[in-house]
């Protein structure tokens, strides 16, 4: 299992990563929207345990993202918010359950145990874009039924754009996926991954394009069969 903690303070983030690590979870913890987002467009997740107060916005901003993107992953949220109208607002924004601050780390394990048993075991769909395809089952990437060889590398990459077609995927989520075949990467890896995967995706009429965006990550977008452009 791996789990996500969002939580601004550094001292709960320690004290809570200690908890879930030593019930044999895997943690990564993270303190802000931004960071959150990041982490959940690179990595899947088995449960999230989201702060709703956080330095750079509100944690319901991530899980409003999450369940507009279909994204069934259990969320507990864990918030100082008491009202009971702050309360309604979380659950109704997509959290699966609420605890309140201070909380005892026994009740945080048994509630993390209750939705990690009651989490659907849902499938990856095929996942697509123009007319390329990329099945997560069986890590075959293809277009109009031919099937594309690719390295790894090149697939990894593929499948993270593919889950965010159309949205930013940010350079440093890319990396840290890179980094997980190499451990250090050189600070052009992620260019000459892309370039080799742009190349081999070139000979087909993906209908596709992977876009670099400047300073930012880049981005897979639909293009139109007849011209090339989005």
């Amino acid at each position: 299992m791996r789990l996500l903690l969002v939580e601004d303070s550094a001292r709960l983030r320690e004290l809570v990563g200690d908890t879930i690590r030593g019930a044999g979870w895997r943690l990564d913890a993270v303190g802000s929207v931004a960071q959150a987002q990041e982490a959940l467009a690179t990595t899947r997740y088995d449960l999230v345990l989201l702060d709703l107060g956080l330095p750079d916005g509100d944690g319901l901003t991530v899980l409003r993202d999450l369940r507009r993107a279909r994204d069934p992953t259990p969320v507990l949220a864990l918030t100082a918010r008491t009202a009971v109208d702050e309360r309604i607002a979380g659950l109704d924004a997509g959290a699966d359950d609420y605890l309140g601050k201070p909380f005892n780390n026994g009740e945080l394990l048994a509630r993390a145990r209750a939705l990690l048993r009651r989490a659907p075991l849902v499938a990856d769909p095929v996942l697509e874009t123009g007319a390329l395809r990329f099945d997560p089952a069986t890590q075959e990437a293809s277009c109009a039924g031919e099937i594309i060889a690719l390295a790894p590398r090149e697939r990894a990459a593929l499948e993270i754009l593919l889950r965010h077609a159309g949205r930013v995927t940010p350079k440093r989520g890319l990396e840290a996926m890179l980094s997980e075949f190499d451990g250090e990467t050189s600070p052009n890896a992620i260019e000459l991954v892309l370039s080799r995967l742009r190349r081999k995706l070139a000979p087909y009429e993906t209908r596709a394009a992977i876009e670099t965006v400047r300073g930012v990550g880049y981005m897979l977008r639909e293009t139109r069969a007849d011209t090339g452009e989005a």
